[in-house]
């Protein structure tokens, strides 16, 4: 028998799956899958590195289970897929260091790789005997996107040098909208935060496609090779190793998106940067989600669009503000109207003594990005 609150429990679900495009943080089990292209006569050494791997996620708090498959058709194509108990776990093993050097012996032998991440809506069969059942928890809903995908890379530039490093990235013709047939750049929003850049894009079709449209730009190519000089991580553009190491340590993926039922209205588009204490950038982004899904609900929120990127202790929140910021109430704008929480999480410095309001405002303006560049494309 179904019970009032499980009827209330699923209507809400419901709701909630009608609004949020994108979300990691609900719990259910993961699936991902690798496709790996690997160079012909490689098999072997490939086979090598993938056991010494296997062999260190196995430890990984959150690893699950994983399959090696070789295709029948062609031996080059090869498949892994892994299951974890939640996005989180995976995530922060992922775009850790710990990752970039498991990974260091698959990159002599693997031509390309594309990663992709489900969460598990439905299963057919029985559970393993002896299963842990919050090992297999299922997504309750299917979630309803708007067909864009979000994405965001960040990097720190050298101290002194960020008002040339603005300039440039200021000043470069926007690359082809069109990437082919089924893929569409929408939207580059850049920001800038002492000496921490984030690029923010929004992409409609592939996203991996698109970002390798944008970086064979000639004019994108002239704008990385004038700030290199500036940055705080070196890389060589023309190494193939050392712009795969720097953009994948660059990589901010999105966590959690939400839009305001309803909400069409023009909105003012921000960035604010909350800097984790150690260990607590998931945390926080969680904190962030929860926080702006249940604002979401409120026909009077200022904040019609939220996006929040998180990597490491790198927590970002891309919001789009209906009457700009500075109209806004500090706390909704803000997603963090605990100051208790503000402290425990961030770097940012709390002032318990000072009026709450007053306080709020402030880790606003500390919180706030200086808006670089917002470009759209015209039919986006």
């Amino acid at each position: 028998m179904t019970t009032t609150s499980e009827r209330v429990s699923g209507s809400l679900r419901r709701e909630m799956s009608q609004r949020v495009s994108q979300s990691v943080f609900d719990g259910s089990r993961l699936r991902v899958v690798l496709l790996v292209d690997v160079y012909d006569g490689a098999q072997q050494q490939f086979l090598e590195a993938y056991e010494q791997l296997c062999n260190q996620v196995a430890s990984v708090p959150g690893h699950v289970s994983d399959q090696l498959c070789q295709s029948i058709e062609n031996p080059s194509q090869w498949l892994i897929t892994s299951e974890w108990e939640s996005a989180p776990p995976f995530l922060a093993w992922v775009n850790g260091e710990e990752h970039v050097r498991m990974v260091e012996p698959l990159h002599s032998c693997v031509r390309d790789t594309r990663s992709l991440r489900f969460h598990v809506v439905r299963e057919t069969g029985g559970a393993a005997p002896h299963a842990d059942t919050a090992q297999r928890r299922l997504q309750t809903s299917p979630r309803i996107g708007d067909g864009v995908i979000r994405h965001a890379l960040t990097f720190t530039v050298k101290p002194g040098s960020e008002e040339t490093v603005a300039k440039i990235l200021s000043d470069y013709a926007s690359p082809e909208p069109k990437v082919d047939d089924s893929t569409r750049l929408c939207r580059t929003s850049l920001f800038m935060h002492g000496n921490r850049v984030v690029r923010a894009i929004e992409v409609r079709g592939d996203l991996l496609a698109a970002l390798r449209h944008v970086a064979r730009q000639p004019e994108v190519r002239a704008v990385e090779e004038a700030i290199n000089p500036y940055l705080e991580q070196d890389r060589d553009l023309d190494d193939p190793e050392s712009a795969r190491v720097f953009f994948t340590r660059a990589a901010l993926p999105a966590v959690h998106h939400v839009t305001a039922e309803g909400q069409q209205a023009k909105a003012e588009r921000y960035a604010l940067y909350y800097p984790a204490q150690d260990g607590c950038g998931m945390r926080l982004a969680e904190l962030l989600a929860r926080q702006d899904e249940a604002a979401a609900d409120d026909p009077r929120t200022p904040v019609l669009r939220s996006t929040i990127f998180q990597r490491d202790d790198v927590v970002v929140r891309l919001i789009d503000v209906r009457g700009g910021l500075d109209a806004a109430d500090p706390a909704l704008a803000l997603g963090l109207s605990d100051l208790g929480q503000a402290a425990e999480l961030t770097t940012l410095r709390v002032d318990a003594s000072a009026p709450k309001d007053a306080e709020l405002a402030r880790f606003l303006g500390l919180a706030r990005m200086d808006l670089v560049t917002d470009r759209r494309s015209p039919d986006a």
